[in-house]
């Protein structure tokens, strides 16, 4: 039996409010055609309520999370497509230039690769994500570049992360990718 789900609009109206918040803090904007905006959050909340996490809702989930973390909003494309086009692929998170009016949302192309070739990511990039010890931290750290995955770390605070490109922002400090040296 197919069961429709019904979701609030205060449910939307709260995603809506916190995602807001969090994106400032984070120093990323939320696409600011609000209506537009919280249809997204309503297909965050559908795909919440339908696979039990936030998958992206431009995009066909799997239904399994392991293969669904790429898309779990905010998804792993986003920083790319933000800095390339000025807007995640489905648009809800924009660059300032769009909210400023200087730039107009584009169509995106997809980023996600095709599920074998997820797959075949997924056997080679596994790693410990905690470490019990620095030097198992820097084995992994040095693992990741062998694999061709940079690591990048911000000059300001000493946040790390294993990526193709820095952040836009540091989720730590929120200092600007600029900020952001090659550390392995």
């Amino acid at each position: 039996m197919n069961e429709e789900r019904i979701i609030s609009q205060e449910a939307v109206d709260a995603l809506y409010e916190r995602l807001s918040r969090e994106a400032k803090a984070s120093g990323y904007n939320l696409n600011p055609h609000v209506t537009f905006t919280k249809g997204l959050i309503e297909g965050l909340l559908i795909n919440e309520g339908h696979y039990g996490y936030r998958a992206c809702p431009c995009r066909l989930g799997e239904g399994v999370r392991e293969k669904d973390l790429d898309i779990i909003c905010a998804c792993d494309y986003r920083d790319e497509d933000l800095e390339e086009y000025g807007a995640c692929y489905c648009a809800l998170y924009v660059s300032d230039a769009v909210v400023r009016g200087e730039q107009e949302v584009q169509a995106i192309p997809e980023r996600r690769p095709p599920e074998e070739v997820r797959a075949e990511q997924s056997t080679s990039h596994q790693t410990q994500l905690v470490p019990a010890s620095q030097e198992e931290h820097e084995a992994v750290l040095v693992g990741l570049t062998w694999r061709g995955i940079p690591v990048w770390r911000c000059r300001v605070c000493g946040y790390l992360c294993a990526r193709s490109r820095p952040p836009l922002k540091c989720p730590v400090c929120k200092a600007d990718q600029d900020r952001f040296e090659r550390f392995l």
